[in-house]
């Protein structure tokens, strides 16, 4: 009869590498879907390895569940560093790569040093560019969400953000 979750995560506790390998081949596939189905099968790929990396430390330190089932805890997890992901930007490096956007992100400690307004700037920028702007930079909200706010689509509301950081930037450099 097969372990359950808890047995094997009590297991690899005990230092039984076997028992970690079999719980991380029951909860794969699940784990894998839904990142895949919230970002690119590369940063998936990626996200499930720190996921599971995870998994692995909490179950060493004794931090793991104790319940039937550790698929709601691994699904937490996996939520998590692909928040993390987001917040540190690969998700959207790899999104932007694929659109052929290039990155281009001001610099406050220069803007400061010129005295530039960047409200003033922003006040010339088309409204809906200066919406997604202020939701990405000074909001920080994922494209996602601003996408369904702004009844837009990602790549547009990416390209938006793009486009006006690229205006800001050239702003800046006609102050210089």
């Amino acid at each position: 009869m097969p372990r359950s979750d808890e047995q094997l995560l009590a297991a690899t506790r005990r230092g039984e590498a076997e028992a970690f390998g079999e719980f991380f081949a029951r909860h794969r596939a699940l784990v894998l879907v839904y990142l895949v189905r919230r970002c690119s099968r590369e940063d998936a790929a990626d996200l499930l390895a720190e996921t599971f990396a995870a998994a692995l430390v909490a179950a060493h330190d004794g931090r793991a569940p104790r319940a039937v089932t550790g698929a709601p805890w691994l699904l937490t997890i996996a939520r998590n560093k692909l928040v993390d992901a987001h917040r540190r930007g690969r998700v959207q490096d790899a999104a932007r790569r694929r659109l052929e956007l290039e990155r281009v992100e001001p610099d406050y400690d220069e803007l400061e040093a010129v005295g530039m307004d960047v409200e003033a700037a922003l006040s010339s920028f088309p409204a809906a560019d200066r919406a997604a702007l202020r939701a990405r930079v000074l909001d920080e909200q994922p494209y996602e969400d601003i996408a369904r706010e702004m009844n837009s689509s990602e790549p547009a509301v990416r390209q938006r953000v793009s486009r006006a950081l690229r205006r800001l930037r050239a702003d800046l450099e006609r102050q210089r």
